[in-house]
């Protein structure tokens, strides 16, 4: 094709086909195997798939079954509302000490994995290809008890065309009399291969009230649930905590004045493309429910806007997850035991719960866009976390 047509047609065309394509025709040449795997390509591939409507289609979803503890990932369609035709995919790697990964986050169809040994592991199941990042530069054996513990993020900055990994270190604190310290704070930058400590200051007084929910990635920044710590006068108002992934500082959000009050279980989320907030409050005794706050303009307090009210259903409902195209309410439902749980549709305005078949353990569901993506394509494969047949078929590949 490439005798017959100019180099600038032949590469929008490319930039035109799915993933599924380009990977297979990286065999056709070595011109064509060097374009698509060039950052460049994969770059300007991830921005036009970006901009397609259909690409708000799919959604993926992270389950973890009990017996043994292993996740499991799958495929729907958004535009199906029965969620009849469900895709498996499969994770093709392994913790070496547990059997599941802690989800860090995801975006772009990329996912962040992290594991007990300290390994971080970033996996792209559009190409089947992941890789195992260096270990930090804050390590409990580099630093000893100064990390009591660590809050993680993973995000993406589109001015940069970069995926970091945030890591927030906290100092352990023997002796309570003691003045704490202030974190660490060290990034991972995908482009530049390393870890490093930044000089960014944490802000005082500030703690965080998600710690069992993914950050949310966002216009090139992570964002946190937070809220300021508790003072004599008693508990201020909760705060979303952001961090720029360019600049590498902190920046506070605040929420509408009056209408929060402090609670752990609030967390932040992405929802038609805006940042959201998702506040479990009880209207009265043994009545709880989620109230999803969304701000229309990004940094605008007074864009803050209430877009809905989940009710929890005498406890039912046990975590709001996502929102459909149909405007029902993914959530995560009780099915019997504080682990047995299934992913359900809310509708808004029946208050009605549909049960769409897919079940799992408690506070382990995940559902994000699903957003095929060249990333990572261009770095070297690591065999070193994948399965025994996932080994034996790379070995058959080459």
């Amino acid at each position: 094709m490439s005798d017959y047509l100019p180099e600038e047609v032949v590469l929008e065309i490319l930039h035109r086909l799915p993933v599924k394509s380009l990977i297979r025709f990286r065999c056709v040449s070595k011109s064509w195997n060097s374009l698509i795997t060039s950052s460049l390509f994969i770059n300007s591939h991830l921005t036009r798939s970006l901009s397609l409507p259909s690409n708000s289609n799919k959604l993926i979803v992270g389950h973890c079954f009990d017996n043994p503890l292993v996740e499991h990932y799958k495929l729907i369609d958004d535009n199906n509302d029965s969620f009849d035709q469900i895709q498996n995919i499969e994770l093709p790697l392994m913790s070496r000490r547990i059997q599941y990964f802690l989800l860090i986050g995801s975006v772009n169809g990329l996912f962040c994995l992290y594991d007990d040994q300290e390994r971080y592991i970033l996996w792209n199941p559009s190409i089947r290809k992941f890789i195992t990042l260096p270990k930090p530069c804050t390590t409990f054996d580099a630093h000893g008890s100064y990390i009591g513990c660590c809050r993680q993020a993973f995000g993406f900055d589109p001015r940069t065309n970069d995926y970091k990994v945030v890591r927030i270190a906290f100092p352990s604190r023997i002796n309570m009399s003691e003045e704490a310290k202030p974190p660490l704070i060290e990034v991972y930058s995908l482009n530049e291969g390393c870890w490093r400590i930044t000089s960014a200051s944490f802000p005082p007084g500030i703690a965080f009230t998600d710690w069992r929910q993914p950050a949310t990635s966002l216009n090139g920044a992570v964002h946190f649930a937070a809220g300021y710590e508790y003072k004599p006068g008693g508990p201020c108002e909760p705060l979303v905590l952001s961090f720029d992934l360019r600049d590498e500082v902190f920046h506070v959000i605040s929420l509408p004045n009056g209408t929060f009050k402090w609670t752990k279980s609030v967390h932040t989320s992405v929802i038609g493309g805006s940042l959201s907030v998702l506040f479990y409050c009880s209207k009265h005794a043994y009545n709880w429910c989620c109230a999803i706050w969304v701000m229309k303009e990004y940094g605008v307090v007074d864009s803050w806007t209430k877009q809905f009210t989940v009710d929890l259903n005498g406890g039912e409902i046990k975590r709001v997850l996502g929102l459909q195209k149909n405007g029902n309410i993914l959530v995560q439902t009780n099915v019997g035991g504080p682990y047995l749980c299934e992913l359900s549709s809310y509708d808004p305005k029946s208050k009605q719960v549909k049960n769409l078949g897919i079940g799992g353990r408690s506070y382990h569901f995940h559902v994000d866009n699903y957003i095929e993506n060249l990333g990572l394509l261009d770095k070297p494969n690591d065999n070193s976390f994948l399965k025994e047949s996932e080994q034996e078929e790379e070995m058959q590949n080459h």
